[in-house]
């Protein structure tokens, strides 16, 4: 099954600030929950993994991307990728064209057309299914990029004062022999820290039901959502690698 998908953003920030954030995988991944580049295969291919989890049920998905072109003078990049349900069960293929334009002098907008087709079980379902569910997973990685790059810039650090003017050191006081004091009793060990937090994307913390109720079925049925949810994280890993 074919499909063209487009998306647009904007963030606050320099168009060079936006344009190499977006072509860092390894800054993307940061935004992406659970995404991690697993790989660099040369400068302008990677290979990665995506952890998604519906209720008690977690999968793992693999693909690779290659960079076809990068225009940093005009903003835009070419791709193509693939991705694999690691125990094979369907898959996708995408090209995709994008473009980074400064739209004010601290304001970038983000487009891209991408071409998907989509291969083995994911085939069986629709168009607006997937749609529905890649739309969430792009919002919460934009807002996760914008938190990165529209934060404050850092200030400047303060200019140390200069040093005061020595003076001689008083008189030395005479002195007076104390009484020995008890050794305190040794400080308690601190807490362990608690433990890193599972890199994972759990789609039900993104409304999922709804999209689900919109189908005419429910989230009681883990394995119906990892299968609809490989393409979408497809769109959204590959999307934001542009």
């Amino acid at each position: 099954m074919g499909m063209e998908i487009s998306k647009s953003f904007v963030v606050k920030a320099p168009r060079a600030a936006v344009w190499d954030f977006l072509t860092d995988p390894y800054q993307v991944a940061k935004c992406l929950p659970g995404a991690a580049v697993t790989e660099k295969v040369d400068d302008r291919t990677y290979a990665g993994t995506m952890t998604v989890k519906v209720g008690p049920v977690t999968a793992s998905y693999r693909g690779k991307l290659r960079f076809e072109r990068l225009d940093e003078a005009a903003g835009e990049a070419e791709l193509a990728a693939s991705g694999q349900e690691t125990r094979g069960k369907g898959g996708a293929d995408m090209r995709m064209k994008s473009r980074v334009i400064e739209t004010g002098p601290a304001e970038t907008e983000v487009t891209v057309i991408s071409d998907v087709n989509v291969m083995g079980v994911l085939a069986q379902f629709g168009r607006g299914m997937i749609q529905d569910v890649s739309d969430q997973l792009f919002g919460k990685f934009s807002e996760a990029m914008r938190r990165e790059l529209e934060s404050p810039a850092a200030a400047p650090a303060p200019v140390p004062a200069a040093p005061p003017v020595a003076e001689a050191p008083p008189a030395p006081a005479p002195t007076v022999s104390a009484a020995p004091v008890a050794a305190a009793p040794p400080s308690p060990p601190p807490p362990a820290p608690p433990p890193a937090a599972e890199n994972v994307l759990d789609v039900g913390a993104l409304g999922a039901a709804a999209a689900g109720r919109a189908a005419g079925r429910t989230v009681r049925r883990p394995v119906f959502w990892i299968v609809v949810i490989v393409l979408a994280l497809l769109l959204y890993w590959l999307f934001f690698r542009q």
